[in-house]
């Protein structure tokens, strides 16, 4: 799966300068601590953009002048000891990113007997927390709060690199370049996307391709390279009646999918185009498959009948590390209780529970032409799909649900396919999910993953219904 990019995080500290003469050796006390969050913050991944320890106003707003201008994903304000609220607002207000607060104390619990003021203030981060609380509330500054102790704490720390995840995630969205090559599948009205709205809420660039800039990578793809990817896909699969010319094909057309990515710098394709009369393009189209279920692999996710949409939701998966592959609604299973989902098109072969099957296909239902398509199902075990829509206001909006892969027999059609049961059955699974109006598909991916997709539901802005 892909790397995903380093979240941009602001960090500070805070304490009150009137105790610095009052209690030696408290501040550089305090200092050394927030030298331990930032270097844990930078273990996890983070890209760590320091205004050290505030503990003015004025040194509140130097610091604000500071993270409005470092372009961040999140601001992290460690808590060292008390300060008062009107030094800390200034220093996240502009930078319109949401706040985590460390309110994490050097000890569990005070030695009461023996504890002096000054031993108590470099433990009283509890002291203004509610403070500061309520001066975000009031200003409308997104935050949450994480409480525990700096060290030895396995609760507080996890949920802080849960943020750290989600922050790198929202970086690599925003980051992100979708190509957009042909046309969405004619009549499914809920894939129709606005290019528009999708770059102003998600910050991805759309970038539109010809099927002519496919046909000349396609064209200029050596002996070589075809070879390379057919020595590939015998490494990766299971054949099962493929013909070498459409072998040879879709190793060709995967190899000029290499270099329409490296072309165009793309991170993920939502691609359809359904061709005439055997022409060059309807095999273009036909050939895909491989091709793209092995840059859904590799991170680059693709998507099939031209669903933008999905194709944000697979790249959200995958940075999670949980895959993303590409998965509609196939049928439900009222004896066994699971609902059977999977997709004609690419898939994410990292999630396979075995090794998949290349399996040549004769007819692609509801699609021009032939060749090779691609039959697994998803590890056993934990997963979340995660479905993108569109409200009738225009905003984008996420729908998750967390189950299980099921062992079990699946179809043998040359799709991927997953036998996936829900707590609620599929009766009133599928009722729910169809309540929030979903597109057609959906991403699916390994893990439970309502904890991450809440906070980059945070970080980015853009809703998320879990449905249960």
């Amino acid at each position: 799966m892909s790397a995903t990019r380093p979240g941009r995080i602001g960090a500070f500290g805070i304490g009150l300068a009137a105790y610095w003469p009052q209690f030696p050796g408290l501040k550089e006390r305090l200092e050394g601590y927030q030298r331990e969050v930032e270097s844990r913050l930078a273990a996890m991944g983070a890209d760590v953009v320091s205004s050290g320890l505030v503990d003015t106003a004025p040194a509140a707003a130097q610091a604000g002048e500071r993270m409005a201008a470092a372009g961040l994903d999140l601001i992290i304000c460690y808590v060292g000891t008390y300060a008062t609220s009107s030094q800390v607002l200034p220093v996240v207000q502009h930078a319109h990113v949401p706040v985590l607060v460390l309110n994490l104390q050097p000890a569990a619990a005070l030695d009461y007997e023996n504890t002096d003021t000054g031993e108590w203030l470099a433990n009283c981060s509890t002291c203004c927390v509610p403070e500061i609380s309520n001066a975000f509330a009031r200003a409308r500054v997104k935050f949450r709060v994480v409480s525990g102790t700096l060290r030895d704490d396995a609760i507080a720390w996890s949920e802080i690199e849960g943020w750290v995840k989600s922050a790198a995630v929202t970086r690599s969205l925003r980051a992100s370049r979708i190509g957009f090559l042909g046309h969405t599948y004619p009549g499914m009205l809920d894939l129709y996307s606005d290019f528009t709205m999708i770059s102003g809420q998600t910050g991805a660039h759309i970038e539109i391709l010809e099927m002519c800039d496919l046909e000349a990578c396609v064209s200029r793809v050596s002996a070589a390279e075809v070879q390379s990817k057919i020595d590939l896909a015998r490494a990766t699969f299971a054949f099962e009646n493929v013909a070498e010319d459409d072998l040879d094909w879709a190793a060709r057309v995967a190899a000029g999918l290499d270099r329409i990515v490296e072309q165009f710098d793309l991170t993920g394709l939502t691609y359809y185009y359904r061709g005439l009369d055997g022409n060059r393009y309807e095999q273009l189209g036909a050939g895909m498959i491989l091709g793209n279920s092995l840059l859904t692999a590799r991170g680059i996710p693709a998507s099939g009948e031209g669903d933008l949409k999905t194709c944000l939701g697979m790249l959200i998966l995958d940075r999670f590390g949980a895959g993303g592959s590409f998965t509609e609604f196939y049928a439900m299973d009222l004896r066994e209780d699971f609902v059977l989902m999977g997709h004609d098109g690419p898939g994410h072969l990292a999630i396979s529970d075995r090794q998949p099957v290349l399996r040549g296909l004769g007819l692609y239902h509801g699609k021009r032409g032939s060749g090779v398509s691609v039959e697994f199902s998803v590890k056993h075990g934990p997963v979340s799909i995660l479905g993108m829509t569109q409200t009738a206001e225009g905003s984008l909006r996420m729908l998750a649900a967390e189950g299980e892969s099921i062992p079990g027999p699946t179809l043998r059609i040359g799709n991927t396919n997953s036998r996936l049961k829900f707590k609620s059955g599929p009766r009133e699974f599928v009722n729910k999910w169809c309540e929030q109006g979903p597109t057609h598909h959906c991403a699916l991916g390994i893990g439970h993953l309502h904890s991450s997709l809440g906070k980059f539901s945070e970080l980015t802005g853009i809703p998320l219904v879990e449905v249960t």
